[in-house]
């Protein structure tokens, strides 16, 4: 599994790994019932702490993103994307909000800030 940990983040690195898991999970480049990496491999694969990567996959089982069988492993779950996509909707009109607000304060138009939604929606 490609995860990419940056050392010069504020974020801790179990944040880190638990964001591109459930950004994987979200995007369905890991399927329902998938086996991610035991927490043994994946630590040894990014060279870090057992203990960081079971904190990341606590966090991922906590918010119903994996689930783990005993004795087999950890694999994605069965969430509905539904549900995982109305949470995602929920986080981004929040965000808005906060944009809308910090614009209309600063006397920023809705056409301003659509330019540069669309340039920024682009560059990904």
């Amino acid at each position: 599994m490609n995860i990419i940990i940056s050392n010069s983040s504020n974020v801790p690195i179990y944040e880190q790994i638990k964001e591109q898991i459930k950004s994987k999970i979200i995007s369905n480049e890991l399927k329902v019932g998938e086996m991610l990496p035991s927490i043994r491999s994946l630590a040894k694969d990014l060279r870090i702490s057992v203990i960081t990567t079971k904190n990341a996959y606590e966090q991922l089982e906590k918010e119903g993103y994996v689930e783990t069988i005993p004795a087999k492993g950890t694999y994605v779950a069965n969430k509905n994307v539904e549900i995982i996509r109305e949470e995602q909707l929920q986080k981004v009109e929040q965000l808005i909000d906060t944009v809308v607000n910090i614009a209309r304060v600063s006397n920023i138009s809705k056409d301003e800030i659509k330019s540069m939604l669309d340039i920024l929606y682009e560059e990904e």
